[in-house]
């Protein structure tokens, strides 16, 4: 290994007694290839097992915490205990490679598809679309069923305990239901699930401290639980980087084991923010305070865009599409082969590869959003 990446391989303890062999670690990537029930396809198990024996840590697709949560066609489901083997399938996939597994719980809030939710029953916080052409106005969910939520998030923890993951990661990113709770666009209640930004916060706090609770009840070991967060909104009103900073503030305070940023663009700068010089993984950083480590996350292609990110103070990096493009991105670097990463691939790839057919339908035909070049 060259030397100037040996940072990137330093052993990371979390919560005092969990070790991450090191600070790379698979980010969570949508692959639309469970089964139609929500259970593990083999071809997901190949997929995740193809990726997994480099990094330190791997986050799962996210997995719908109720039948009305979820987001994609053929997700990972976790919202009944029937799906708890399948889930056990895909913990040890991972975890045989040397990976830790880490199950990220989710519930797609206003995007759900009306086709894949019971009775085209599309909920959020209020009764307020997305800002695009055509969106469906979401029904604004009754307090009741919001606590019928936290709760679910709450199960969804203790069967992935079950299943024998070494974490969860709540999904508050991406404009999903958790966010949808704490964006002043999508929340417009006046009960106290909205209003004031402290209003606004107590979904997502409450989430937390409901998957806490399962975990200090039902968890015999160490057991990982991870915040992901998207800093900023571009509606007006909207998630400002002043208002995640207090959300960081908050969640930092509750010793988490660590907090995820969802970005593009690692090195991205905020768009509403007096410092709107400094990058916001800087920004959170200086937040958080060492509390609790970071996640970064965005376009780190080569081991020198890893080694630089790293400077920036996150305990931790996330590689997507990188993982899609070189499974073995990790092992090159670690053996002193980084110039032979491929940052791109070809249509001739799949099977190379290791990705699952509804996946590389999406990479094939989603312009711009992977770097596919001719076979060379």
């Amino acid at each position: 290994m060259n030397p100037i990446y040996q940072p990137l391989f330093e052993h990371v303890t979390l919560d005092q007694q969990v070790n991450i062999k090191n600070r790379l670690i698979m980010a969570p990537m949508t692959n639309f290839s469970s089964n139609p029930d929500g259970s593990v396809s083999d071809a997901e198990i190949d997929y995740y097992a193809r990726r997994s024996h480099g990094v330190g840590m791997v986050i799962t697709a996210c997995a719908y915490v109720t039948a009305n949560g979820k987001g994609f066609t053929d997700e990972i489901a976790v919202d009944r205990d029937d799906i708890i083997p399948s889930l056990r399938r895909l913990a040890s996939a991972i975890q045989e490679q040397g990976a830790k597994a880490i199950l990220q719980i989710f519930h797609g809030g206003r995007s759900c598809p009306p086709e894949l939710v019971p009775n085209g029953d599309v909920v959020s916080a209020s009764a307020v679309a997305h800002n695009q052409p055509n969106a469906i106005v979401p029904r604004a969910l009754s307090e009741t069923e919001i606590e019928e939520i936290i709760t679910a998030f709450g199960m969804a923890t203790r069967r992935a305990i079950e299943a024998g993951f070494d974490g969860v990661e709540i999904h508050g990113a991406n404009g999903y239901l958790i966010q949808q709770f704490f964006s002043p666009h999508s929340n417009q209640r006046d009960d106290r699930f909205g209003g004031t930004l402290e209003k606004r916060m107590l979904f997502p706090l409450s989430i937390v401290d409901e998957v806490q609770k399962v975990v200090n009840t039902h968890a015999k070991r160490p057991f990982l639980i991870g915040y992901r967060f998207s800093p900023e909104e571009t509606e007006t009103p909207g998630i400002t980087m002043a208002d995640t900073l207090q959300l960081v503030d908050r969640l930092a305070d509750k010793k988490l084991s660590y907090l995820h940023v969802s970005l593009m663009d690692f090195w991205s700068v905020t768009r509403h923010f007096k410092d709107n010089t400094k990058p916001r993984i800087e920004l959170i950083v200086e937040t958080v305070n060492g509390r609790v480590p970071v996640i970064g996350v965005g376009s780190i292609h080569t081991a020198d865009d890893a080694i630089k990110a790293l400077q920036a103070g996150v305990a931790f990096l996330a590689l997507g599409r990188e993982l899609i493009m070189d499974p073995d991105w990790v092992k090159k670097v670690e053996q002193g082969q980084e110039a032979d990463i491929h940052v791109t691939l070809s249509k001739d790839d799949q099977s190379r590869l290791v990705v699952p057919d509804p996946l590389w339908q999406a990479i094939m035909h989603t312009p711009g959003w992977f770097p596919v070049v001719e076979q060379v």
